[in-house]
């Protein structure tokens, strides 16, 4: 068995959960850990072959046979996992808190009865059971008790990844009618309740240093690369918006609403179109100016009312449905009404936004195309404006007051996270390129909420280059002459041309001609590239591998299916008649 997926979805330095490591014996324990994550879930575990194989199940086991409960199963854990309890901080991969609520042996059964009643198997029978999609099991714990079956189902749902199961109590002495979960709600191991274990400081809980509050979470490598950017200058702009700008962020704003410079009262927006920031070409640093992280997700409006919360995109799609952990967002705030304006983010392994890893976790690839999602993949919402509040429409009030009414609102913990700013933008620009984050944006300490783009907002981007064999060519559309974009790819370590993307950008009418004159000298009717090209092959032209252009771009991106990865808003820079095109390889321009 591996543990792969469990180390790829964690950090160890930062998570007190146990290192994927095989078990030296064999066992047959079993446990149930109730977890608090987005969502209150059980996770129920078995110990099978060095690893625990494991099951979420959103309602929990239940001793009633007429309970068949939805078990979906997630990568296997490690054995040490079986007595985890404490807190998984925020940040990581399935933060929340978890509970032992259940722990035992188990045994596997014969698949068919002898006399009406199940007997012991071995455990390659077991082993083959599993695989077939049906096992059964006995347990033998303190309160799950009696034959249960685990049995794969054919979801029916779209974007199923087939890894759903059931699991049902079958009929003998330990069946209990009605049964109700609720009722047990302290550990098996140490009598506390899950708010007990979430405020213990002797839970196992990882903390960072400085300890996070006001829901200011930030992994360790913002910790130490915004620590470099912060100074004992304050953001100081000036005019009579001023006030609240000019104090420091952890400063406490005037408690009353009404009081905030540009409040207004007025009923919830039904819509707001985000403010959108113009490009500028590098950092700079200005007293009237302060600086965020640009993190690299969806952009959406929050709408916060009743208990409730309504997600739309900058171009008014409603992303409710396609990010259900978000729902907690209500509970993640001190406010009856609110919008917030934020971004939807997936972290990588290192804690870093992810513009790959949110494509995977909705199945949006390039050109529209739909697969299916990765609901596994934990996502979060960095909330970076505050534009409504308990009856007040604060889009007319400054900027930095409108932040730190939203800093004081925001609870700590869960999917809710809080951007901050800072003064310096240089030092947070090269704090973010070494970390390699796509940019930062630098706004106005002043500034109020347009909904339309200004020049009050900027975004400064880090930007990548790479070097590319240019197969061929698709046809130019509208008024566009000669080409429309070019069919781009890199070689891998067998020597095989791999498709990374089209670019059409980055071109003026004259290098249009030059460009597509040095490709008509290598015109072929042979597809140069190995496996999928993502591109419509009745537009498409192909040339020999020859020529080599050089790409600037934002990130890698995973490819469709996780095949290749591809360029993420690559732009034309130049042809490169001083570079070979074999020299143009995975190994050499990713490691750039």
């Amino acid at each position: 068995m591996s543990l792969e997926e469990y180390k790829r979805k964690r950090r160890f330095e930062e998570t007190p959960e146990p290192p994927p490591k095989l078990a030296a014996k064999p066992g047959h324990r079993f446990v149930v850990q109730r977890h608090r994550a987005s969502r209150l879930h059980y996770d129920f575990r078995l110990e099978m072959d060095g690893v625990l194989k494991s099951w979420a199940v959103p309602k929990g086991p239940s001793l009633d046979p007429a309970d068949k409960r939805l078990a979906m199963q997630v990568e296997d854990h490690p054995v040490s996992y079986f007595d985890f309890e404490g807190t998984i901080p925020e940040g990581n991969y399935g933060a929340g808190t978890v509970m032992v609520w259940d722990v035992g042996t188990w045994e596997p059964l014969s698949p068919g009865t002898v006399k009406g009643k199940y007997v012991p198997a071995s455990d390659e029978e077991a082993d083959a059971m599993l695989k077939k999609g049906d096992l059964k099991i006995r347990l033998h714990g303190k309160r799950l008790k009696g034959d249960f079956a685990i049995v794969h189902i054919r979801a029916r749902r779209p974007g199923s990844k087939g890894n759903e199961w059931l699991l049902i109590k079958k009929q003998d002495d330990d069946v209990v009618s009605h049964y109700d979960i609720d009722k047990y709600d302290t550990s098996v191991l140490t009598k506390r309740t899950m708010d007990q274990i979430s405020g213990d400081a002797k839970s196992k809980e990882w903390t960072s240093s400085p300890p996070v509050s006001q829901g200011k979470a930030k992994t360790a490598w913002v910790e130490e690369a915004l620590a470099k950017a912060k100074t004992k200058t304050s953001a100081k702009p000036s005019g009579k918006t001023a006030t609240a700008a000019k104090k420091k962020l952890s400063a406490k704003p005037e408690s009353s609403i009404s009081k905030l410079d540009g409040a207004r009262k007025a009923p919830l927006p039904v819509e707001i179109r985000p403010m959108l920031a113009e490009i500028a070409d590098k950092a700079f640093d200005d007293p009237h100016w302060v600086y965020e992280i640009k993190w690299d997700g969806y952009r959406a409006i929050a709408y916060i009312e009743d208990g409730k919360v309504r997600l739309v995109s900058r171009n008014q799609n409603d992303l409710t449905k396609e990010f259900p952990e978000l729902a907690a967002l209500p509970e993640l705030i001190r406010a009856k009404t609110a919008v917030l304006d934020g971004e939807v983010v997936a972290l990588d392994e290192n804690g870093r936004t992810s513009f790959s890893l949110i494509q995977r976790r909705t199945g949006i690839r390039a050109f529209g195309r739909r697969v299916s999602g990765d609901k596994s993949l934990a996502i979060q919402y960095y909330a970076f404006d505050l534009l409504y509040l308990d009856g007040y429409d604060l889009r007319r009030t400054p900027l930095t007051a409108r932040k730190e009414k939203l800093a004081e609102i925001i609870k700590p913990g869960g999917v809710l996270l809080y951007s901050e700013h800072f003064p310096d933008g240089v030092k947070l620009f090269e704090a973010a390129r070494k970390n390699g984050l796509e940019g930062i944006l630098a706004k106005r300490a002043d500034s109020l909420y347009q909904e339309k783009r200004s020049s009050d907002w900027l975004k400064i981007k880090i930007t990548q280059t790479v070097d590319c064999v240019i197969g061929g060519y698709t046809d130019p559309e509208g008024s566009r002459e000669y080409f429309g974009a070019l069919v781009l790819g890199l070689y891998n370590d067998k020597g095989q041309l791999m498709h990374v993307g089209q670019v059409g950008t980055g071109f003026d009418q004259a290098m249009l001609k030059t460009v597509f004159a040095a490709m008509e000298k290598y015109k072929s009717a042979k597809n140069p590239f190995h496996g999928l090209v993502d591109v419509d092959a009745r537009h498409v032209h192909w040339a020999k591998p020859a020529l080599v252009a050089e790409i600037k771009f934002s990130e890698w991106t995973e490819g469709a299916d996780g095949g290749d990865p591809k360029l993420r808003a690559p732009v034309f820079v130049a042809l490169r008649t001083d570079k070979k095109p074999k020299e143009c390889t995975f190994a050499t321009q990713r490691a750039s």
